[in-house]
């Protein structure tokens, strides 16, 4: 009777161990085996008969949208990709596939996947859904899209992997009509960009997401020239909209997450935080469930409106035992007052771009002294990128040590305005960038350890996976070593061994 199936790709198929950020994992290259992956770092999300109970929200958005144009329950069903044979039948028509990083040409998997010449979890596991042979068996047509959908604007590449349309782009309107149009027998275009939902567009999810991740806000509007131009376009979800997806998630058992590219942001109209609106959103979803969580944030944000933070964490009570801090993901992306001029002046407003190693300076101190831990990102390689960018970067490193926070750093990928560009590969390395590379382990290695004790601690994950967590952080800690002090001398630690 299910006509459409949505699905992903198995790294996508987690909630992580009550940890969306241990999703990095899935990035990393496949140096242990598959099932011990999966045991230890991504465990499976809750499915019966092959259905999700919890499902990815983009998927739950395409559902949504679905449901909206027509289709009953009994046509569109969420299905986890290891048990696809329990819901293709003869009726099915249409396999869609969600992405983030199918051929693991993401920031994080080609720095990763580069360092030790091993492919992602993410390219493995993508591979294994695509290659599936119930696909050919039923002559379904594959649709794909999700945040890595831009890897396969290739004809080539498409066809070699059977997907007869990639949607590049936003999917509720375009997913929906490419949809329908495969059911009706008609042909797809093999790549198509996605339509810019609008707001009153964009659809309600009908059921449970995972880890509680919910939508407040689309797009971003700061005007990075290496992100995707379509993040330009930014606008809110009404609080009456978010309470009914919270709502959702909470009677199926679930705190919440909120997605968006800067949470702090919620309601703005400019680059300051509408403090009112951000206080009156966590205030008003606490009366539903206290666990909450966010997804990113920025550091020119949480300088902008510093009380805010301080308010954000008296209210959720951060530091005590079962919410020992809150945490977000957040860009650093460079030291360099040159290149942030250059590529990221919206990154710093309301600021000049000369104060941005200032503004993470003192948003570093700021988010410590509030029990807040970010999970930095920076991207090495900018084009154009000269040895006193990266000495700038190596010193912002240093300075933001003796504050608890994570240090990921990435390789640069062209995407956005830079998409003509080259992808940064080790080969292109100079030795400030292996001095960097050492620089934010070190970091790593300071915090990582109490950081995942509390982690696990507040989830109450106790026994034979919280020690074999820590057992593998510590292992990996000891193995690196003699690689690192190559790297603080500026050299290629695997071609120096």
């Amino acid at each position: 009777m299910t006509q459409v199936v949505l699905t992903m790709d198995r790294t996508l198929a987690s909630e992580y161990n009550g940890h969306i950020f241990l999703g990095f994992a899935a990035c990393s290259p496949k140096l242990i085996p598959s099932w011990l992956y999966t045991k230890i770092f991504c465990p499976s999300a809750d499915e019966e008969n092959g259905v999700l109970k919890y499902g990815h929200c983009g998927q739950r958005k395409i559902e949504a949208a679905l449901l909206n144009n027509g289709f009953s329950e009994n046509d569109v069903v969420v299905t986890h990709p290891d048990h696809l044979e329990k819901v293709i039948d003869k009726d099915t028509r249409v396999l869609c596939i969600t992405t983030h990083d199918p051929l693991g040409l993401g920031p994080a998997s080609t720095t990763f996947s580069d360092l030790v010449g091993r492919e992602p979890y993410t390219a493995f596991y993508f591979r294994k859904l695509i290659s599936n042979p119930l696909i050919r068996r039923h002559n379904l047509k594959v649709i794909v899209g999700g945040s890595g959908a831009w890897q396969l604007t290739d004809e080539r590449i498409i066809a070699k992997l059977g997907i007869d349309c990639v949607v590049v782009g936003e999917g509720e309107i375009t997913a929906v009509k490419m949809i329908e149009k495969a059911l009706n027998g008609e042909d797809l275009p093999p790549f198509v960009e996605g339509e810019v939902v609008p707001l009153d567009q964009i659809s309600i999810i009908k059921k449970p997401t995972l880890s509680g991740l919910i939508e407040i806000a689309r797009g971003c509007g700061r005007g990075c020239r290496f992100c995707n131009p379509t993040m330009l376009n930014y606008r809110c979800q009404p609080l009456d909209r978010i309470i009914e997806e919270v709502r959702i998630n909470v009677n199926a058992g679930k705190g919440v997450i909120f997605h968006a590219e800067d949470v702090l942001r919620y309601a703005s109209k400019d680059f300051v935080p509408n403090e009112k609106a951000v206080m009156n959103l966590f205030r008003e979803v606490k009366k539903l469930t206290p666990n909450i969580g966010i997804s990113h944030f920025a550091h020119a944000s949480a300088m902008a409106k510093p009380n805010l933070i301080e308010k954000l964490s008296e209210l959720m009570n951060a530091g005590s035992q079962n919410y020992p801090f809150m945490s977000g993901q957040v860009g650093i992306e460079t030291g360099s007052k040159r290149l942030v001029e250059k590529y990221m002046k919206g990154k710093v407003k309301p600021f000049k771009p000369e104060k941005w190693p200032e503004i993470v300076r003192e948003s570093h101190k700021l988010l410590a002294d509030n029990r807040w831990v970010p999970c930095n990102t920076l991207i090495i390689g900018l084009p154009g990128e000269k040895p006193e960018d990266v000495r700038d970067t190596i010193e912002l490193v240093y300075d933001i040590r003796e504050y608890k926070s994570l240090i990921v750093p990435l390789y640069f990928v062209p995407i956005g305005t830079l998409r003509d560009k080259k992808f940064f590969r080790t080969k292109d390395t100079i030795p400030e960038h292996w001095q960097l590379l050492a620089a934010c382990m070190e970091h790593n290695f300071k915090w990582v350890d109490e950081l995942a004790y509390e982690s696990l601690k507040a989830v109450g994950m106790n026994g034979f996976k919280s020690w074999a967590i820590r057992r593998i952080l510590s292992y990996m800690k000891r193995k690196l070593d003699p690689y690192l002090k190559i790297m603080r001398e500026g050299k290629n630690p695997i071609s120096a061994t």
